[in-house]
């Protein structure tokens, strides 16, 4: 009940943000994010004369067992074709502190870090940005949450 709240919360506050194109969030079943659990965002691309910044959010309870979290990022095309892949390292926490980065409420953090800034797409039509988890870990503990924001340049 608790993250329904939180989340209803920051639907409500996000809710007057004009330079969204798309935002989602996937809840993680029982708070793990498994190795081959590929989170998928599809997003519609309806001007190609547009700048784009990319972001990838990620939702954690400050129960998570490392201070940083490795991700791979895909983006594709309507047809399939991977537009950029990429490996990522985030810090979650602070690394010698264990303070948390990010915003917070309670023990719950929310992170958003930009993937490609100033993006142009070359066509229009359907996207999709996925995540994979990168942690040598079958089953990543505490991640509540992975999200994807696609929002325009200002």
């Amino acid at each position: 009940m608790r993250y329904v709240v939180i989340i209803a919360l920051f639907a409500v506050l996000t809710s007057c943000d004009s330079n969204r194109v798309y935002e989602d969030y996937n809840d993680m079943e029982e708070a793990f994010w498994h190795l081959d659990s590929v989170q998928r965002f599809d997003f519609q691309i309806g001007d190609t004369t547009q700048s784009y910044n990319l972001l990838g959010t990620f939702r954690n309870a400050s129960s998570y067992p490392f201070y940083n979290l490795y991700f791979q990022y895909t983006l594709e095309d309507s047809s399939g074709n991977v537009l950029r892949q990429e490996l990522k390292q985030v810090d979650l926490f602070d690394p010698k502190t264990g303070e948390p980065y990010g915003s917070g409420l309670g023990d719950l953090f929310d992170h958003s870090f930009i993937l490609e800034e100033g993006y142009k797409f070359g066509d229009t039509g359907m996207h999709s940005l996925s995540f994979q988890q990168y942690m040598r870990r079958d089953t990543l503990p505490f991640i509540l949450a992975v999200g994807a924001r696609i929002e325009f340049v200002q």
